[in-house]
């Protein structure tokens, strides 16, 4: 496990603007950090009751990447498993916290073990998550199972 401190948020208007962003596919590429991503996820799903996360994740992440200049392969850019992993790991925070608003969800989110790189790793062994298959489509756990 590495010991990383997250960049955490000073205003709802920084989320926004990230999941929106998103959306719009208008946010500048070094503004699609890992905290980004996990406060888009949570926007997303507290916020965008429009939108069916599940179902449409997996493009709105590609349309951005594509956005911005990236690649979605086999190697790179979207990764399936992971970004599911993290949708389940966000809805099982937000079962379990206190926080009401978005800044001190986000950051509580930021700060938990759902909000950790390496939080996967503890459904999926390094070999399957990072394997081809699991980036270009769901793959279920081999280790435990998501929440």
């Amino acid at each position: 496990m590495t010991d990383y401190s997250p960049r955490l948020f000073t205003t709802d208007a920084e989320i926004e603007h990230l999941g929106e962003g998103l959306l719009a596919c208008s946010l500048a590429r070094p503004e699609w950090t890992h905290e980004a991503h996990l406060a888009s996820c949570l926007y997303l799903l507290t916020r965008r009751p429009d939108l069916d996360v599940d179902r449409q994740i997996a493009g709105i992440i590609s349309r951005f990447n594509e956005s911005v200049g990236g690649v979605n392969d086999e190697t790179q850019g979207y990764h399936d498993t992971i970004t599911h992993a993290y949708v389940a790991g966000v809805r099982l925070f937000l079962r379990q916290t206190g926080e009401t608003g978005l800044k001190e969800q986000v950051n509580a989110l930021l700060l938990s073990p759902m909000g950790k790189r390496e939080w996967p790793l503890g459904f999926y062994s390094k070999e399957l998550l990072f394997s081809v298959p699991a980036r270009m489509g769901f793959v279920p756990p081999d280790l435990a199972l998501l929440p």
